[in-house]
């Protein structure tokens, strides 16, 4: 007995060390780098419906369709494509309700939306590219939103900013681990003069991948 005890305990060790958990990770290839981005847990519904859009090919083609410097980049409308596909890939898929709650420090994912008061969201998704942020702005952000930021929220905002203007009313679903220049890149690519964003003149293309780390 005593010699079936040790093989058992080193087999559950070797089990136990190869049942990691994982994490879903998106990686967006650009025609100016890849972004590989962070999907939350904390948002079950949005994290899905991206990786199933993803898998599916929705994404593949797509452009980011608005951009604006230290502010965000947009991208996920299906109605404007640089290639045919199949409308069963192109098809939008149905609105979900928000899971509003993480902020938006620089580096954000989050769910693009029109102003229906549900605050519902389809396919479409902008990253924070972020401008700077003070106490000043994230007090008057408090009184008008009730929101109340933690003292690290407060400086990881400081530190490397965001748009907390947007807290309250979108949901984040993801943060970007890498490939914050190519945000940057993008954000600042040619395009013409719009206070609310406007479309690059040169289209940047993306083809959205998942993985698990």
């Amino acid at each position: 007995m005593k010699g079936l005890i040790l093989p058992f305990f080193i087999g559950m060790l070797f089990m136990l060390s190869t049942c990691k958990e994982t994490s879903p990770h998106a990686i967006i290839k650009t025609d100016m780098g890849d972004i590989k981005v962070k999907l939350f847990e904390s948002t079950p519904r949005h994290t899905e419906q991206f990786i199933t859009l993803a898998k599916r090919g929705f994404y593949d083609g797509l452009i980011f369709h608005r951009i604006m410097r230290g502010f965000m980049i947009q991208g996920g409308n299906t109605n404007i494509r640089t290639e045919k596909v199949a409308a069963e890939i192109a098809e939008n898929p149905a609105e979900i309700d928000h899971e509003i709650g993480e902020y938006h420090f620089r580096g954000s994912l989050a769910a693009a939306r029109t102003t229906n008061p549900e605050k519902r969201s389809g396919s479409q998704f902008y990253i924070v590219d972020g401008s700077p942020v003070t106490d000043a702005m994230l007090d008057g952000i408090e009184r008008r939103v009730g929101i109340k930021y933690t003292e690290a929220e407060r400086n990881l905002y400081k530190q490397i900013g965001g748009r907390p203007d947007l807290d309250g009313n979108y949901t984040v679903f993801g943060e970007v681990v890498s490939g914050m220049e190519v945000v940057d890149k993008i954000a600042a690519a040619p395009a013409p003069p719009n206070p609310n964003g406007s479309r690059p003149f040169e289209d940047i293309t993306m083809k959205i991948y998942i993985v698990y780390e």
